[in-house]
């Protein structure tokens, strides 16, 4: 195989921390049994930011959650063929694959994308004018949570807009014929999660009010 001269040597310290793990953390009967296939028990969609983890959040262990990540933990609308296929194949090789019985939506405070989106439409720039190639018009999937937020001050104003996205993208799944399938079956059940960072508070949609409610 030839050289790469643009590709460089893991970090030290990522050397270092891999083999603490494998040393002092792997658990050989747990891994050695997911080797042989997976079967989660949910898919989560959260975002990419750093400071949010979904299985250290429930105390999961590996092989709990079948996860995809992207900027504000956004699923656009169903579009045959369309252009989000990183979210739409994740979605279909969950429920139609794996059949997972859960599917979590969690978005967080501080979302430096929820903040994009929120300064776009105050400010009423297009996706093609924010300052990045794909951010903006990845971020118009999350507009119209913009017409729903409430509040009187910017910060409140985020959390809603935040509550809001999620909110969207749980009606965004419902447009993709097998997880409506799945849920009119039975088989499948959605859920919509908001993960406040500091605090380490959790909070969940409550399907009978529509408030995000403390876990």
């Amino acid at each position: 195989m030839s050289s790469a001269p643009f590709i460089k040597n893991l970090p030290e310290k990522l050397v270092s921390q891999y083999k603490t793990w494998k040393s002092e953390g792997f658990d050989g009967a747990l891994f050695g049994d997911l080797a042989g296939g997976q079967s989660p028990m949910a898919m989560v969609i959260s975002c990419c930011d750093s400071r949010v983890h979904s299985t250290e959040i429930f105390d999961m262990p590996a092989g709990s959650f079948f996860i995809h990540r992207n900027i504000a933990n956004l699923v656009p609308p169903y579009a045959a063929g369309g252009d989000a296929h990183g979210t739409a194949s994740a979605l279909e090789y969950a429920v139609k694959a794996l059949k997972v019985p859960h599917l979590i939506i969690m978005g967080h405070s501080a979302c430096g994308g929820v903040q994009a989106c929120y300064d776009m439409c105050e400010n009423n720039v297009a996706a093609a004018d924010a300052g990045f190639e794909f951010v903006g018009h990845w971020l118009e999937t999350l507009r119209a949570a913009h017409d729903r937020v409430s509040g009187d001050d910017d910060a409140t104003r985020l959390v809603s807009m935040g509550h809001e996205g999620v909110v969207g993208s749980l009606d965004n799944l419902m447009s993709y014929p097998f997880i409506a399938e799945a849920v009119a079956a039975g088989t499948l059940s959605l859920h919509g999660l908001w993960h406040d960072i500091g605090p380490g508070d959790l909070y969940a949609l409550n399907p009978e009010n529509g408030n995000f409610e403390a876990v």
